[in-house]
């Protein structure tokens, strides 16, 4: 049934109007998958990568570092909806700071780093169909961001998904978009070739490309990096930060000890019997950002030498077909991972940075902190920290996991957290205007929901 099942998936792609570099990379996940492949990398497979080099030792000549970001583009994976917190647009346009999106904030970095550097550093999005609509009508409201000649995004391409029992793409008439799935943020090298995009910024005189989660504003933009990067000469490059033990879900890079390439294990790739290894934050010291340096003319010829298909690690997600509905059919969704691309390019190399390039929000707990003063938005665009380490928020998800109920609970925006080591939500409590949390403060769940007064102070 496999051979049939590949055709008519291909099929439903040709019909959805997928390109046909995508439809030969699915295929040859598809056959992977058809083959047995797990995408699985067991700890015995791979040696912790222990003494990688650090941003902070290197000399970077500055007129390098200025003509490096000269030839540099930004790209922002932007395909993600924020369903986990609620949201049923693009995360990238929640208000984070002073009513500005992800969008409005990235939008100022670039404008700064153009202003203070004279580079034309053009913003492109990678989007997918759900996002693309909102996103560009905001970027609009920046009219200065785009550059001639070039567009402000692609649209990352989509896949059916596969049911377990036939390997059939699934057929699903209650809800027809729930048959298809992106391939996984490794899908932007295909797409950037695809859509033309990876041509034309070749053609506009761009050699190195800067791409990062849309979610990320750490992610600034940075003429240091970029010329380390093009000092190194390497085709390909990943910034690492230190793990702490808030870091034990990320990716980590590893030596695989059968020839000791660099590669990146995700949580999805680990046996589940050894997730402690993986979680291990002094065995595996350093994650993975997703901040990532291409060489574009390197990137360029290795995908048209392979006919668009990396050979990047298979992910192997199963699923039901409605995330929603435990009885529905299980698929597979097959997806690649953007960073595991270091193992594709010989000399791909990585750097430790600071923490401050690695700023996501995944939770509304990130967000609260986020919009507090223990953060500052600072000249370049960039949200730093305003204390010396960021107080550990916990939300009772119960009553702030989405947006809509979070919002509802500070109406009055967030406490002041500058004095605050943590603080713990039990229970469904709402914030007055002018809180203030110092110490490690907590709230405990009560009968019926409460309120903190404004100008409380809770104190630890």
């Amino acid at each position: 049934m496999s051979a049939e099942g590949l055709a008519q998936a291909q099929q439903k792609m040709r019909d959805g109007g997928v390109s046909d570099a995508a439809i030969a990379v699915f295929s040859h996940y598809y056959e992977a998958l058809e083959a047995g492949a797990t995408g699985l990398i067991p700890e015995e497979t791979i040696e912790p990568l222990l003494d990688p080099d650090r941003l902070e030792d290197v000399d970077v000549n500055d007129d390098a570092a200025a003509d490096a970001l000269s030839k540099t583009v930004i790209i922002k994976l932007n395909g993600g909806l924020g369903t986990s917190m609620g949201m049923d647009r693009a995360k990238s346009l929640l208000p984070v700071r002073d009513g500005k999106s992800f969008l409005d904030l990235i939008a100022g970095q670039v404008r700064q780093a153009r202003e203070a550097t004279g580079a034309r550093l053009p913003l492109v999005l990678m989007n997918s169909f759900r996002t693309q609509e909102d996103s560009l009508a905001a970027l609009a409201q920046h009219p200065d961001i785009e550059v001639d000649g070039l567009p402000l995004d692609f649209l990352q391409n989509r896949e059916p998904k596969i049911r377990i029992d036939d390997m059939t793409p699934v057929d699903w008439p209650a809800d027809p978009t729930l048959e298809w799935c992106p391939p996984g943020h490794g899908d932007i090298y295909t797409a950037l070739l695809s859509s033309g995009v990876l041509e034309r910024l070749l053609e506009a005189g761009f050699k190195y490309a800067s791409a990062s989660n849309s979610d990320n504003l750490g992610a600034v933009p940075s003429a240091r990096i970029a010329g380390w990067f093009a000092a190194s000469g390497a085709p390909y490059a990943a910034e690492l930060c230190r793990r702490t033990a808030a870091d034990r879900k990320g990716g980590h890079l590893a030596i695989r000890r059968s020839d000791g390439q660099l590669i990146l294990r995700d949580t999805a790739q680990t046996p589940p019997d050894q997730m402690d290894y993986f979680t291990d934050e002094h065995r595996h010291p350093y994650f993975h950002t997703n901040n990532l340096w291409w060489d574009l003319e390197k990137l360029h010829a290795a995908l048209t030498e392979r006919g668009a298909v990396l050979g990047l690690p298979l992910i192997r997600n199963e699923k039901t077909v409605d995330p929603t509905d435990s009885s529905s059919p299980k698929v597979f969704q097959i997806e690649t991972a953007m960073g595991a691309a270091i193992e594709v390019f010989e000399g791909a190399t990585a750097i430790v940075v600071g923490r401050d390039r690695f700023l996501p929000v995944k939770t509304t707990n990130d967000l609260l902190l986020l919009r507090s003063d223990a953060y500052r938005l600072e000249e370049d665009g960039a949200l730093r920290l305003a204390v010396d380490a960021a107080p550990l928020i916990d939300l009772d998800s119960r009553f702030y996991k989405t947006v809509g109920d979070f919002d509802a609970r500070f109406p009055a925006g967030a406490p002041s957290l500058r004095a605050a080591s943590s603080l713990t939500v039990a229970g469904d409590w709402t914030f007055g205007a002018d809180v203030v949390v110092t110490g490690d403060a907590s709230l405990d769940d009560a009968d019926a929901p409460g309120t903190i007064a404004d100008g409380v102070t809770l104190e630890g």
